[in-house]
């Protein structure tokens, strides 16, 4: 009799674990399903709506742009300039020396390759964010043939790099590519 109620006593402890194991599974299973329920809407109302991906990047027709003449877009609600510059707006950008300009930039580090004299920056002074002067004609290009900056006196030459003014720096290149000859994609 010992021996039966020895094996009876083993019995209901292995029963009571196996038990024990299945309720912590449950218990972890619902909780996993409740955290997943919970975080999946939470994380993906966090994505860009549609229509600010679709703002995320803008294509602009630069076939109809003249040499020495620039055009005035819009990317990510921000003013964008695209000018076409001159020859002889390249070779003043490129006697420049760099070491003595505030922020070092050549005019090949602002343009792309074979594209040259395609300068395409942000509209937006990097002093406090006005929109400088020089996009559209008649418009004063400042002492340097580039933009100007009506708020408070900053120059830019013609690749748009700060010469003059309170601007710590250059004109902010956004990121580009030529689609091709004619069709740039910003963003």
């Amino acid at each position: 009799m010992a021996t039966e109620s020895a094996a009876v006593t083993e019995l209901n402890t292995d029963e009571g674990v196996r038990r024990r194991d299945w309720i912590h599974i449950a218990a972890l299973s619902t909780a996993g399903v409740g955290a997943a329920s919970v975080l999946i809407p939470l994380i993906s109302q966090m994505s860009p709506s549609q229509d600010v991906l679709a703002a995320s990047s803008t294509e602009v027709d630069v076939s109809a742009i003249q040499p020495g003449q620039a055009i005035k877009a819009s990317f990510r609600k921000q003013p964008l300039f695209v000018r076409r510059l001159t020859a002889q707006e390249i070779e003043e950008a490129n006697k420049v020396d760099v070491g003595s300009l505030r922020d070092p930039q050549t005019l090949a580090d602002r343009t792309k390759p074979g594209h040259e004299d395609m300068l395409i920056t942000m509209g937006v002074c990097t002093h406090l964010g006005c929109v400088p002067l020089g996009a559209a004609e008649g418009e004063n290009r400042g002492d340097f043939g580039g933009y100007f900056c009506p708020c408070h006196g900053s120059h830019y030459d013609t690749a748009a790099r700060i010469r003059k003014g309170p601007a710590p720096k250059n004109l902010h290149v956004p990121e580009y590519v030529f689609k091709s000859d004619t069709i740039v994609r910003i963003g």
